[in-house]
């Protein structure tokens, strides 16, 4: 545990407070196109061009990815990207068989996993106050916080792929006991769900299916 204390903290914290004020008065919201492309009339995809995804993109990926909220900063997501014909093999023996071609056909696929003993690195990630006894010898709470928290983070690293002008797939029709022995095998990570990421060959697209209104499934209190 090494956080900041006295004058070096509260000048952090000023800054923190600047930056967001410079943030929010240089952006007040993102443009209609902007939404657009994220999430309004973005969509899922299941067929792929071959344009190849540098390292380097996926790296930036990462980089926004991270900066997502987590509780207590715990950021428990784990990223394994997929993509050699031997990786694409290891994984396709976890696929359902109308997965198969989805995943093999993209550039890449990412396993986004969990790690159980995301709690030791704390002393990093959440310096200024030792919270590893509320998760050591209390696996259900371990599983409770890494699975929620690494599904946040998934979602933030398909918005943020979407940003940078890549196309999505997720998948969840797969063994994930398969995955975790194939590539997990005697560690503390487990596998959430899949995604494929590339540029999309948009002629295997139907058209979107319907979303509920508002009225339907918000209340107020």
């Amino acid at each position: 545990m090494n956080a900041p204390t006295g004058e070096e903290l509260d000048a952090l914290r000023a800054k923190a407070q600047q930056d967001h004020r410079d943030l929010r008065s240089r952006i007040g919201r993102l443009s209609d196109d902007a939404i657009d492309l994220i999430l309004r009339d973005a969509r899922s995809h299941y067929a792929w061009t071959d344009k190849p995804i540098p390292d380097g993109l996926l790296e930036e990926l990462y980089e926004i990815t991270i900066n997502g909220p987590t509780s207590m900063n715990t950021l428990p997501a784990r990223f394994v990207f997929v993509k050699t014909p031997e990786g694409k093999e290891r994984l396709a023996k976890s696929l359902k068989p109308q997965n198969v071609g989805k995943m093999m056909g993209a550039p890449v696929t990412a396993i986004i996993a969990h790690d159980m003993n995301f709690w030791h690195e704390l002393p990093f990630l959440f310096p200024h106050d030792d919270r590893r006894h509320l998760f050591d010898g209390n696996p259900a709470y371990c599983e409770d916080t890494a699975y929620r928290n690494g599904t946040l983070q998934g979602a933030y690293f398909m918005i943020a792929a979407r940003a940078l002008g890549l196309d999505v797939g997720a998948m969840s029709g797969f063994s994930n006991a398969i995955v975790d022995e194939e590539f997990f095998a005697g560690t503390s990570l487990k596998s959430n769900f899949l995604c494929n990421i590339g540029y999309a060959d948009e002629t295997a697209l139907f058209q979107k299916l319907p979303r509920f209104p508002f009225e339907k499934v918000c209340s107020f209190a």
